[in-house]
């Protein structure tokens, strides 16, 4: 089992240091830390099963407390990381209070994952209508009937909403809720982190104080 171990990490070792062209076999300091994101989930969207574009968001309320669950990024760009939610959840209303974020985008197929921290400010109205145009019919009456993060007593509760809202916008376009928008996570760390053989993993870190301010980089010990 060593020798067959040792193998299999022989492999992973050679594989990694073929993948960058770094002079140490690590990776490759692109000089578009969103550039080099989007190469990596091109890389994600060919190898990972189911969504990709998943992240945990984590936040946290006035009083410091974390909070942290799984979304999905919906637009990437230079000025951030977009994903949508209703502005009533815990989330939002923690934001609210605490505009600051941590994004992690972990891709197991590829043994890689990255890291983002930044505030959070919403996106414009224009897009938030955009987006929300563009979901089914379905999601955008769920959009009106949930009452996201709030106790419910039964499920027929939530179903009852559901059909109500349906009947009113059946024959007619659905409105985006006056409480659903999206927010952008405007990134001021990101990290790019891939798996090495014995735990001697790849670290990458990209900073800078401001949302305009040039980036700077440097390696990290795992």
């Amino acid at each position: 089992m060593r020798i067959a171990a040792a193998r299999r990490a022989a492999k992973c070792y050679a594989r990694a240091m073929s993948e960058q062209n770094a002079p140490d076999g690590g990776i490759a300091i692109a000089a578009d830390p969103i550039g080099m994101f989007a190469d990596w989930l091109k890389l994600a969207e060919k190898s990972e099963p189911n969504d990709p574009n998943a992240m945990a968001l984590a936040t946290a309320n006035a009083a410091g407390t974390p909070d942290v669950r799984m979304v999905l990024m919906k637009s990437f760009d230079q000025k951030g990381f977009v994903f949508y939610t209703n502005m009533q959840s815990a989330k939002g209303e923690e934001l609210a209070a605490n505009p600051q974020a941590a994004l992690n985008f972990h891709w197991k197929s590829l043994k890689r994952q990255v890291r983002v921290i930044g505030p959070v400010s919403t996106v414009s109205e224009a897009e938030a209508d955009a987006y929300f145009a563009s979901r089914a019919k379905d999601s955008q009456i769920g959009a009106w009937a949930s009452r996201q993060s709030r106790p419910m007593e039964t499920r027929f509760e939530f179903e009852k909403e559901i059909a109500r809202f349906a009947l009113k916008y059946g024959l007619v376009r659905v409105p985006r809720p006056p409480h659903w928008s999206g927010y952008r996570v405007t990134p001021l760390h990101i990290e790019f982190w891939r798996d090495r053989p014995f735990r001697l993993h790849d670290r990458l870190v990209y900073t800078r104080a401001t949302e305009t301010a040039p980036w700077s980089t440097a390696k990290f010990y795992p």
